[in-house]
């Protein structure tokens, strides 16, 4: 499942806790955020430190200002290596197949390449470890994009990205690639 030092059960609590944290902060992420502390640790310290001293309104600011307002810093990951394609729609879709055969059934108002699902999945499935290591680029971009931006949710993805295998040098040129050219873009039924 992973390369993680402590081992899979590790790697599956840092993505169930990771999947929370990167949840919109409305009344649950605050309700659920005691046993988040209590069952990831300091693995989240800087992130949970952010969280101490912020106020919630603030926090869903902040949240919506990097995520919805950055293009860089999506959180819907097949995005970074589909843009707006015919091709995103097809990933979109093995997903939501991939999904069905581990059990699970998405909500209809939700992408199945939202990072938070792919994790709830990779902590309960080892199908899910699967889709976060086939998504490793754009995990880093996203991770760069949110240090470069120096959010404290770079963070988080850093917890995320160090529970996996450490990134081979195909995925850092795929990184180096997707960084220079940006997600891929259509222009169907535009003539020129």
């Amino acid at each position: 499942m992973s390369d993680h030092p402590d081992g899979p059960e590790t790697a599956r609590v840092v993505w169930q806790a990771a999947a929370h944290l990167l949840g919109y902060p409305e009344g649950d992420f605050w309700a659920r955020l005691p046993l988040v502390r209590a069952a990831a640790g300091t693995r989240f310290g800087p992130f949970l430190d952010h969280l101490a001293r912020t106020d919630r309104g603030e926090l869903a600011a902040q949240y919506v200002e990097t995520f919805d307002f950055r293009r860089r810093c999506c959180l819907y990951l097949t995005y970074y290596t589909d843009g707006d394609t015919r091709r995103r729609g097809e990933s979109l879709a093995g997903l939501k197949t991939r999904y069905r055969a581990g059990g699970w059934e998405l909500c209809e108002d939700e992408l199945p390449d939202y990072l938070p699902v792919i994790l709830e999945f990779a902590a309960l499935d080892p199908g899910g470890a699967e889709i976060l290591r086939e998504n490793r680029a754009g995990l880093e971009l996203l991770r760069l994009a949110l240090h470069e931006c120096t959010s404290p949710y770079g963070s988080v993805i850093d917890t995320v990205c160090a529970a996996l295998p450490p990134i081979s040098g195909a995925e850092r040129a795929a990184v180096a690639r997707l960084a220079g050219q940006g997600p891929p873009a259509e222009s169907v039924g535009v003539y020129g």
